[in-house]
């Protein structure tokens, strides 16, 4: 074979490995939403239960105050969950965990910390699969040069050959 040829095979060959892993980094981005969706709902949801928001639990600055005035036997030093406030996190809640059709019973605190947990690995994830689908596509954009060289019609008819058995 033609060392041009061979030359244009493995830049073909090289190109196709690249989409092949942009799509599969963009699939992975869409299951990614999906769970991500899921857990923003679940933790709205868990939010809404206990009657608060990101911004309507108090800082422990201000809960200390509070309790501080009048009251010298109570511990200085109370933590204040973002998501649960002065609800009860003992309270148990059911839950579902990703990939799997069992229900459980857990503790109301330990849900929502889970879930916000994963949100975080998930947003992590996403973040690395952004850059991955960058990379390339700025790969992808870079072989170009293969335009030059091949016509895009040629390439199309390259694309859609089809083996025929004899």
């Amino acid at each position: 074979m033609d060392p041009s040829m061979k030359k244009i095979q493995q830049d073909l060959i090289e190109l196709e490995i690249d989409a092949e892993h942009l799509l599969l980094a963009r699939h992975q981005l869409v299951e990614n939403d999906r769970l991500r969706n899921g857990n923003r709902e679940a933790l709205t949801a868990l939010r809404k239960k206990a009657r608060t928001t990101k911004t309507s639990v108090p800082s422990p600055f201000e809960s200390i105050m509070r309790e501080i005035e009048g009251r010298e036997l109570r511990p200085l030093m109370k933590e204040v969950c973002n998501t649960c406030g002065n609800h009860d996190s003992n309270e148990q809640t059911w839950m579902t965990f990703p990939g799997t059709d069992v229900f459980a019973r857990i503790p109301f605190h330990a849900a929502h910390t889970i879930l916000e947990r994963d949100q975080t690995l998930l947003d992590y994830d996403t973040k690395k699969l952004q850059s991955c689908v960058k990379e390339k596509s700025f790969s992808i954009s870079e072989k170009g040069a293969i335009a030059d060289k091949i016509s895009p019609g040629v390439l199309r008819s390259m694309v859609s050959l089809i083996d025929k058995k004899k």
